[in-house]
């Protein structure tokens, strides 16, 4: 039967054990590991400058061209280590390459850390025998240990969505097992070989066995220090919010100026888009309307242009919204939402010409307010419009094709729009008042707690405070 892998992959870190399970991996007829092949100083090994013929500048050129010679490098399936820094270039071919055999190595981080630590004291890291060990105790760096652990996590993570969104598996092992024979002799057979291994390879020895504590200097600090990282993301504001994309479409520019507005909607765009109109001293007006390749086509022909998009506090925007598209009845409700809202959610929201009072409106608006929080954590049918989205979502959306180099707050549009290039005029008018009530009319405790629960990830991102 023909092998459903053309060649393997071993995703690990430094100091995780990658070169113990290289040997081991070796040790089975048909398997081949070549080494760091994608490492960025050198092609498998240090000082090796090629492979198979392939040099360094040749496989800076084009990479692929050492993936094709390793696959027959040697009879059999062979393969290669690949660590978070290497050619990036790579990560995602290999990952959409259903005929890449998959391997992850993991490793306790904090000893990975410790561990190469001691090798860059000592100068040692491989250990063929004791009688050749050297030790060191080194000193916990709590920086430094975070920004390692960010770069592991951050790999790990994309490895996880790779295989999840082409929907294939892999081969975890960790640090640990990579000595149990029967885990080794099951990656051999993950791997296609039926040999059966009695025991494992031994060359390379574990280089520093003592516990953290014989081995880390200011022990106690380290153990303070590491208190403080979030293990379990406690902190983490959970997100079911669905993606969104660029909405290149709704970009608005200036005919005669180089500004381009990327509306989020909800926002004071009316107030915006007629400043951004009256700009230059003839041919004014506003264009719309872009697609990405008319967008690139209107920076490259407006040189020196800035964009920008403004961010409103929560309450303002989502009490716009509500009064825009919810309570309203004409050519910008949403009709189906707003009966269902009605309906299903028990919005008291006025029908036809009956009356429609303050605390009527507060009470529906509180209402809507959770009602938003679920649409957003995705425990409702109905969709989530950008009047209502989440903010930092809609700004990551449009990073997918360019994000704005500024964020101006709403409150400060008046006196931060008109710096953003010379001559541009100063009076940028204001956002025309919610009806049928103001914010002011309904607002208090209750609704900013309301609104805060549906926007949490929102207010600790921008640092909003309490509205008013």
């Amino acid at each position: 039967m023909p092998h459903r892998f053309d060649y393997f992959v071993i995703f690990a870190e430094m100091r995780t054990g990658s070169n113990f399970l290289e040997e081991n991996v070796n040790a089975f007829d048909g398997l081949r590991c070549w080494g760091e092949l994608y490492n960025p100083h050198f092609i498998g090994k240090p000082k090796n400058t090629d492979f198979e013929g392939v040099t360094l500048a040749q496989r800076e050129a084009d990479p692929t061209k050492l993936l094709e010679c390793v696959k027959t490098a040697s009879k059999g399936l062979n393969g290669f280590r690949y660590f978070h820094d290497h050619d990036p270039r790579m990560l995602m071919h290999m990952l959409n390459d259903p005929r890449c055999a998959k391997i992850i190595l993991t490793r306790n981080p904090l000893e990975s850390y410790v561990s190469r630590k001691i090798a860059g004291a000592t100068g040692q890291w491989r250990l063929g025998d004791l009688k050749d060990a050297r030790s060191a105790k080194i000193e916990f760096d709590r920086i430094e240990f975070e920004t390692m652990l960010d770069a592991v996590k951050g790999f790990q993570m994309r490895l996880m969505r790779g295989l999840q969104t082409s929907g294939q598996t892999a081969f975890y092992i960790s640090y640990e097992d990579v000595q149990d024979i029967d885990v080794i002799n099951g990656l051999a057979t993950y791997l296609g070989v039926d040999q059966q291994l009695p025991k494992t390879v031994q060359k390379t020895k574990v280089q520093n066995p003592a516990g953290l504590e014989d081995k880390v200097v200011n022990y106690s600090e380290m153990v303070s220090d590491l208190s403080s990282i979030d293990h379990f993301n406690l902190s983490n504001t959970p997100n079911f919010e669905p993606r969104r994309g660029p909405a290149v479409p709704t970009f608005i520019a200036a005919k005669a100026a180089p500004l381009l507005y990327l509306p989020i909607r909800g926002g004071p765009e009316a107030a915006v888009t007629e400043w951004m109109s009256r700009q230059g001293k003839s041919d004014m007006g506003l264009i719309g309307e872009f697609s990405q390749k008319t967008l690139r086509q209107w920076k490259r022909g407006n040189k020196g242009h800035r964009s920008f998009t403004i961010i409103s506090h929560p309450v303002v925007r989502l009490h716009r919204s509500f009064c825009r598209h919810i309570v309203s009845q004409n050519e910008e409700t949403y009709g189906e939402i707003r009966e269902q809202l009605r309906s299903t959610y028990k919005l008291p929201l006025p029908l036809g010409d009956s009356d429609y009072g303050l605390a009527q409106h507060r009470v529906a608006f509180i209402k809507f307010a959770e009602f938003v929080k679920g649409n957003l954590s995705g425990q409702t049918s109905i969709r989530v419009d950008g009047s209502w989205a989440s903010q930092s979502e809609v700004i990551t959306g449009f990073a997918d094709f360019a994000l704005p180099d500024q964020i101006i707050r709403e409150d400060e549009v008046s006196a931060v729009l008109p710096s953003l290039i010379p001559n541009l005029t100063k009076d940028v008018p204001s956002q025309a008042e919610d009806t049928p009530y103001a914010l002011t009319d309904i607002y208090d405790a209750d609704v900013e707690t309301a609104v805060r629960a549906a926007y949490q990830k929102d207010y600790m991102l921008f640092g909003f405070k309490a509205w008013g």
